[in-house]
């Protein structure tokens, strides 16, 4: 074996960044402003640098490529992806990342993206050639572990604001998960699940009609027992 390193690869970091809007599920893409694949939608990343670590970089391009703050985002390493020709400039290994955030408001393009926005996660799902690269594998798998994670951990309060009502937490299950959920099955399964949610003391109306009460994530770090999705409500 050589005794010196050979570099022969570039490597850049991606985000699927998910939140839920309109009781929809969506992630947030940038339109390229440069080629490769000029003008296609994308998800944020970019290069890393010499003396920069990956996960700082993740958080570096979010800030300048979109504008929006991770404060408050959970962020978790996804998987790497190093096929050969996924990148027609070269050969590039990418570490993907996966983060949640409560609803935003919309980003602001910057760096060398020409656009930002939240885009509809199912409709980018359904259209493979829709994203540039291999970005459609990256956001199917980040999409995917959204889902599993919200099975069997308390993940999905990071999609709500700090104090939350049942029926919120709900429209963001049924959000990921793509399927509606019964209302008064998901509030006891929630409820009686130790550790999953605490309660505030305090109720609101913001939901319409009589007061809901308030809710925090709990202390529990896994579900017991986990809310498992339906074998019919997994998405093919």
């Amino acid at each position: 074996m050589s005794g010196s390193l050979r570099k022969n690869a570039a490597i850049t970091v991606d985000l699927v960044i998910l939140t839920v809007r309109d009781d929809a599920l969506a992630v947030l893409a940038v339109r390229r402003g440069v080629p490769p694949y000029k003008g296609r939608w994308a998800l944020p990343g970019g290069f890393v640098g010499d003396d920069e670590d990956l996960a700082a970089a993740a958080l570096r391009e979010l800030v300048e490529e979109t504008g929006v703050s991770p404060e408050g985002a959970h962020l978790e390493q996804l998987a790497t992806y190093g096929t050969p020709g996924r990148d027609p400039r070269g050969r590039v290994v990418s570490t993907a990342y996966l983060a949640l955030l409560p609803d935003l408001p919309a980003p602001t393009a910057g760096s060398d993206a020409a656009a930002a926005d939240w885009l509809a996660a199912d409709a980018l799902l359904a259209d493979p050639k829709r994203l540039a690269f291999d970005h459609h594998r990256i956001l199917t798998d980040g999409v995917e572990r959204a889902r599993a994670k919200l099975e069997y951990s308390p993940l999905a309060a990071a999609f709500c604001a700090e104090e939350f009502t049942i029926a919120e937490l709900r429209r963001v299950y049924e959000a990921v998960w793509s399927t509606p959920l019964d209302p008064r099955n998901f509030h006891r399964k929630v409820t009686t699940t130790p550790g999953f949610v605490e309660s505030t003391g305090a109720t609101t109306t913001r939901d319409g009609g009589r007061p809901a009460q308030l809710f925090r994530r709990g202390p529990a770090p896994l579900l017991h027992p986990a809310m498992l999705r339906r074998r019919d409500d997994k998405p093919g």
